[in-house]
């Protein structure tokens, strides 16, 4: 399996950055894992809603261009499915099973996905109701995808 995360925007703190390669690392025995960024747009404060529209359109685009046609896509929206760690798991060995190789998985910028990145979404999941940086919800995500393989190779791990 290959599993791809595609987001808006570079990482800048170190933290989150040594977070990640921690979580690439371990995720390197259960699949081939790469990180794709795409420019982000600056927004300016007080931005009006045109304005807002404008950005996420553009960063949009940006991802689109990234997926591809034969990858199960899962975008990571307020509004997705909430799902369990187990029914996480589940999730992933699904793609799988179903014959696809490839799951993309894609984190919108500061103001979220256009409309035309979630339609594209084989599947819309949500971590929560609250809002994260967008940088911390690499790592949680990353987390999220070493612990689903945990599960389904039954490991320690879980709690």
């Amino acid at each position: 399996m290959k599993i791809s995360i595609v987001c808006v925007g570079k990482i800048k703190e170190k933290f989150y950055k040594d977070a990640m390669e921690e979580y690439l690392k371990r995720l390197s025995r259960y699949c081939k894992t790469e990180v794709v960024e795409v420019t982000d747009e600056s927004t300016p404060d007080g931005a009006s809603l045109v304005l807002e529209e404008q950005i996420k359109r553009r960063e949009g685009e940006r991802l689109l261009a990234k997926l591809k046609e034969d990858a199960y896509v899962i975008t990571l929206e307020i509004a997705g499915d909430k799902e369990d760690s187990f029914s996480f798991s589940n999730i992933i060995k699904q793609v799988g099973i179903s014959g696809k190789s490839h799951i993309q998985f894609v984190i919108g910028g500061s103001l979220g996905l256009h409309e035309t990145v979630s339609a594209r979404a084989d599947k819309k999941l949500s971590f929560s109701d609250m809002t994260f940086p967008h940088q911390l919800m690499r790592v949680i995500l990353c987390e999220q995808i070493y612990r689903g393989y945990r599960i389904m190779n039954g490991e320690p791990y879980h709690k």
